[in-house]
């Protein structure tokens, strides 16, 4: 029998290697809490609110904020519930992952996070882009999931740590509108199959998914179609239904408030209403038929998740059939640009609904910190990666949750309904969850953002629409990246080629001048010949006279624009013309100075010129030079004016 054993023990061996470790990892973390708690009670309270945020929202919590913490967390359940068994479903995993995924987020967020509105969990758009690594066959969907929260989660945390949280600046509002907006299409057309009752993955690829529906449009199950079609109908309509203004008609204060909170309950609970109602209708049908009019989501394991290590290894299926092993590194290079772009959108969602919603109060630090946790830890629960929903997060709003607690309670309904209501949620229609995800996303689509950009800045629709278009054709990490370069493409050539104003202008005593104004707050080394050719021109167009580049608003040079500036100086003083800079900053006097050993005369006004021009023996007023940065054609204006001279003379003797 012990024989018996050590063989099992050995068969399980590198299959249960994960298991082991999370069985024997609970110790350690049991023995590491008791620890804290014990330093925990010796701490200042104002010190544990530095370590632990969310216990600021203890002090005082009373049971009015316990019962509106209850009331909004069972609402945001309600809603989470048919969400993430459908974002699941949309990421190319089985659909008790998104129970998974949706209630590690809600307790670390209570202790880590700083906005009492903002929800963690699953969302379309993260399961869109894990949806890109989970199509291999056999159990590697989950473990690249899983694998893809835990960097995640890593990412934003050393983005903390480094303080990288300004990066999500990088990305524009269009670029942000073209991504989403291109993104919730893709979503949109990948639920087509489960609405048609189309067997196969949804996918993520927008080209391939709709060559595949049009193709297959002769196998559209007529019970699925319905189905589908009556629900987004349904859920379309109970979203407007916040609008009407039904209970006012009602003279009764108290009937009229019982009214307003029902229409409000049935409006915000629509998801898991639709959801309930298609499951009864699923199980009224199939439960006694051979063959059901619908395609159903199939078993969902019951119980909570183990308490395991992400998988560093897994196999996957191969063109032939067979397994095909995949180490640590071969899991990392499928993952590819996702392990950074991933992250990146999750803190853009993430800040973006904080903001929405707490104010610009509130430290991304810290944001990034509670996101960050929130991946890591339920990483080790079997979780997708995660983020802020801004829909359930509006939610919460609505229901008036008043502190970050909320999130346990919503968290202690998920494992609730997967302890209880599993073995039920197979009789879940597929079509009405493709439903849910199509009528949530159809609201991501921002055309609303097309005029203004049109009447304001036009430039600005291109990096939107490149984002758009590339994210349809190619993918969307490739369509951000473009975007974002785009942008960066913009952001230098306007750095490259500031806009330079010239005019031709008069001191009070009546001497001519030119004055250069920049209207950039920086010069850089790409702009330094931009300039340069700006006032050869501008003296190619007026004339000679003193040259005054107004440095009002130029805040900084580079070093290369410093030493432009300076050759600059040199060739103008060739060709006798001054060059004054005026109402310089001591900072740009200095750097200047240190770069070329050339002290620029500086002016305070342009009144100040002629006593400065006086003590310029060399300069000659009314000395005309087309091109004074070419020294040849200096002396071919010259000999081209001595010439004409000549002529004059001539036909006058």
């Amino acid at each position: 029998m012990n024989i018996c054993a050590c063989e099992q023990r050995t068969v399980c061996k590198n299959g249960s290697r994960n298991s082991e470790f999370g069985v024997s990892i609970l110790p350690v973390i049991y023995i590491a809490t008791l620890v804290c708690l014990q330093r925990a009670r010796t701490m200042p309270l104002k010190s544990l609110s530095v370590l632990l945020p969310g216990i600021k929202w203890l002090h005082g919590y009373t049971a009015q904020d316990a019962v509106a913490d209850l009331i909004a967390g069972i609402t945001v359940g309600l809603t989470v519930l048919p969400q993430g068994l459908a974002y699941a479903t949309l990421a190319g995993l089985e659909p008790q992952y998104g129970l998974y995924s949706s209630f590690v987020g809600g307790i670390v967020y209570a202790m880590l996070g700083s906005c009492r509105q903002v929800t963690i969990g699953p969302t379309a758009l993260l399961a869109l882009m894990t949806s890109r690594h989970t199509g291999f066959g056999l159990d590697s969907g989950p473990a690249y999931g899983i694998l893809l929260c835990l960097i995640s989660g890593v990412v934003e945390l050393g983005m903390a740590v480094l303080k990288l949280g300004a990066l999500v600046d990088l990305i524009s509002l269009p670029v942000t509108v073209g991504f989403t907006s291109a993104t919730a299409v893709i979503i949109g057309t990948s639920q087509l199959k489960g609405l048609l009752g189309l067997r196969g993955g949804s996918g993520s690829d927008f080209i391939n998914t709709m060559r595949s529906v049009f193709g297959n449009l002769s196998q559209v199950r007529r019970g699925d179609l319905t189905l589908g079609l009556v629900s987004i109908s349904v859920l379309l309509l109970l979203r407007r239904l916040k609008t009407v203004k039904v209970a006012q008609r009602v003279r009764n204060l108290r009937a009229q408030q019982l009214l307003s909170g029902s229409i409000w309950v049935v409006s915000t609970g629509r998801n898991a209403l639709v959801v309930l109602v298609s499951s009864v209708l699923a199980y009224s049908q199939c439960k006694s038929q051979d063959s059901c009019p619908f395609i159903l989501t199939g078993k969902v394991k019951s119980g909570l998740p183990s308490l395991a290590l992400p998988k560093f290894e897994t196999t996957i299926m191969g063109k032939n059939g067979t397994e095909v092993p995949q180490t640590f590194e071969q899991m990392l290079s499928e993952l590819g640009p996702s392990m950074l772009i991933l992250p990146i959108i999750a803190v853009l969602g993430n800040v973006a609904i904080s903001k929405a919603f707490g104010g610009a109060g509130l430290s991304p630090t810290r944001e990034l910190v509670a996101l960050s946790l929130s991946n890591i830890c339920g990483a080790f629960c079997s979780s997708m990666p995660v983020t802020g929903s801004f829909s359930r997060s509006a939610v919460n709003h609505a229901s008036g949750v008043r502190t970050p607690i909320g999130g346990c309670y919503t968290s202690v309904l998920v494992l609730l309904a997967l302890s209880l209501l599993a073995p039920y949620f197979q009789y879940i229609p597929k079509a009405a969850l493709s439903a849910v995800i199509i009528s949530a996303v159809i609201f991501m689509i921002e055309f609303e953002v097309i005029r203004p950009l049109w009447r304001c800045s036009r430039r600005e629709l291109l990096p939107g629409a490149i984002t758009f278009v590339m994210s349809l054709a190619i993918g969307v990490e490739i369509g951000l990246l473009l975007g974002v370069g785009a942008d960066v493409a913009f952001l230098v050539y306007r750095a490259a080629r500031p806009v330079l104003s010239v005019s031709k202008l008069q001191t009070i005593n009546g001497m001519s001048y030119i004055l250069i104004r920049p209207k950039h707050s920086s010069l850089y080394f790409p702009a330094i010949e931009w300039v340069r050719s700006g006032i050869s021109k501008a003296l190619s167009t007026h004339g000679t006279a003193p040259v005054v580049l107004d440095c009002a608003h130029v805040h900084d040079f580079d070093f290369t624009a410093a030493r432009g500036m300076g050759s600059l100086y040199k060739e103008l003083a060739k060709a006798n013309v001054p060059l004054f800079l005026m109402s310089a900053h001591k900072d740009i006097s200095v750097i200047l100075k240190e770069s070329t050993n050339i002290d620029f005369p500086t002016i305070d006004c342009p009144n100040d010129l002629e006593s400065l021009v006086e003590q310029m023996p060399d300069f000659e007023l009314h000395l005309q030079v087309t091109a004074p940065l070419v020294e040849s054609k200096m002396l071919q204006t010259v000999e081209a004016n001595a010439t004409e001279l000549s002529k004059l003379t001539t036909s006058s003797a």
